[in-house]
């Protein structure tokens, strides 16, 4: 009887596309994904960019303590930024952890599993420089007309709050043919959606001298026949260049959509996160992206309570936030991590400042995002239909999808009209606006339009299989092909 997994993922994108990386490892290992809570192997793959990221790990392999002395076959696996960081400690504080792997060495989580089932005892496997590239490993996506690309790893920056750096090494480009054979393998898949991932894409080319390498590459994304939508994430605005809008503003499929930190608006502030940009240049960023594609929605990061931030900064902060009219904005609260710079800076801000501060700027957030929403009202959107409950709730026809500009609308299905599924496309009228959603009614006259997609056949596909399977998921392996 094959054997069961869960992998349960915390932090950012990267690690979303890790995990589904972790999870077409162990398909092809011959695991299965688990179809209840009791599965024979659960992975953690960790996040170490906030203190929160620790707690709820100790805290989850606390639960899991029981379950292993229960059952001592049950496997518990720990990947991951967190593992890179931690390492042995890990163990030390979690003895009934069966695996601890890092960052470099993903590719070897079957066999350590395996050495750790066989030996009775926790295998520790920690690289420090890259073994395999994550996208030459087999994949389980997710959503079966989406897919995650990555271009890069690591990061060349020295950002004092950060420990990534330390955690995914130097930034490693991959060729751009064998980015441009992945998506196509995916578009050959079904996918309609790809999103590019680096930890700053438009750096993506430094390591083979071509600095200009980015703006080609969403250019050539353009000539993928079927590929509906290209987004990217994260640009650092340092980098931001002409030919990247121009490349955006040009090419058909790249939506009109930039997430680009901003982490403070304070300039001395960026000065002591060692962020090589400052507000103004920021700001004539939004301006020139605006200027090619006014329809561009832009989200961004913000860090409160940064050492030595004053009152003064702070105001800075929501000066810039009031100016870039931002669509949606994550905000954070100053996180001391050890091992970074700023963990040692003077003048920490204490916590009930940072925690008034924190609430002030939501508060600002979520009324920019609320007044740039409303602006959406009347507007025809084409909206790429998610996976997921289906469904919005039993009591409204609504559905939900994303927009172009990666809004998210909840949208009615006429009475009467063909029901979307999964990665199809329909055309509607936004009705209503809240600070991070916009609603789609019905009314007479309304624009309705349904397209069927290739990301719509592929989920069907997806489905019927799960249904034959008994595994529910709309998620399909794939295997990238080398270009």
């Amino acid at each position: 009887m094959s054997l069961t997994y869960e992998v349960r993922t915390y932090g950012c994108q990267m690690n979303v596309h890790d995990s589904e990386r972790i999870s077409g490892l162990l398909e092809s290992a011959g695991y299965l994904p688990a179809q209840d809570d009791n599965p024979d192997l659960v992975v953690f793959n960790t996040c170490a960019v906030r203190e929160n990221a620790d707690n709820k790990l100790y805290g989850n392999l606390g639960t899991m303590l029981a379950r292993k002395e229960a059952n001592p076959d049950f496997q518990i696996a720990v990947g991951g930024c967190l593992a890179q960081k931690d390492q042995s400690l890990i163990q030390k504080k979690a003895p009934w952890v069966d695996v601890v792997f890092g960052t470099h060495n993903m590719g070897s989580l079957p066999v350590l599993l395996e050495r750790a089932r066989h030996n009775q005892s926790a295998e520790i496997e920690i690289l420090e420089s890259l073994e395999t590239f994550p996208s030459t490993l087999p994949s389980k996506r997710e959503n079966a007309y989406a897919g995650w690309v990555s271009i890069s790893v690591g990061c060349n920056n020295t950002c004092t709050f950060c420990i990534v750096p330390a955690l995914r090494g130097k930034e490693k480009d991959r060729r751009p043919g064998d980015i441009l054979a992945e998506i196509q393998a995916l578009v050959a898949d079904g996918v309609v959606e790809v999103t590019l991932l680096g930890q700053n894409v438009n750096t993506y080319g430094v390591e083979f001298g071509d600095r200009g390498a980015f703006a080609k590459l969403l250019r050539a994304c353009g000539q993928i026949e079927g590929l509906e939508r290209v987004r990217f994430t994260s640009p650092h605005p340092a980098a931001f260049t002409n030919d990247v809008i121009d490349a955006m503003a040009e090419t058909h499929n790249v939506m009109p959509q930039l997430h680009m930190p901003l982490q403070s608006g304070s300039d001395s502030i960026l000065k002591a996160m060692k962020r090589s940009y400052r507000s103004d240049r920021y700001l004539s960023i939004l301006d020139s992206v605006r200027e090619k594609i006014p329809t561009a929605a832009i989200t961004t990061d913000i860090i409160v309570g940064f050492p030595g931030e004053t009152e003064e900064d702070f105001q800075a902060t929501m000066d810039v936030v009031r100016k870039a009219k931002f669509a949606m904005a994550y905000t954070f609260q100053y996180s001391k991590r050890p091992g970074t710079p700023a963990a040692d800076m003077p003048d920490q801000v204490p916590k009930e400042v940072v925690q008034d501060r924190y609430e002030r700027l939501l508060e600002l957030v979520n009324e920019v995002a609320w007044q740039e929403n409303q602006k959406q009202i009347g507007q025809e959107v084409e909206v790429l239909v998610a996976n997921g409950e289906g469904r919005k709730d039993s009591n409204t026809n609504r559905m939900t999808g994303r927009a172009k500009d990666n809004r998210l609308v909840h949208f009615e299905v006429p009475a009467g009209a063909g029901i979307p599924r999964p990665g199809d496309l329909v055309l509607v009228q936004i009705t209503r606006a809240a600070p991070y959603f916009l609603i789609a009614d019905c009314f007479e006259g309304s624009m309705y339009q349904l397209r069927r997609t290739a990301g719509g056949d592929a989920s069907d596909r997806a489905l019927i299989e799960s249904c034959s399977t008994g595994r529910v998921n709309l998620g399909i392996p794939i295997r990238a092909k080398r270009g």
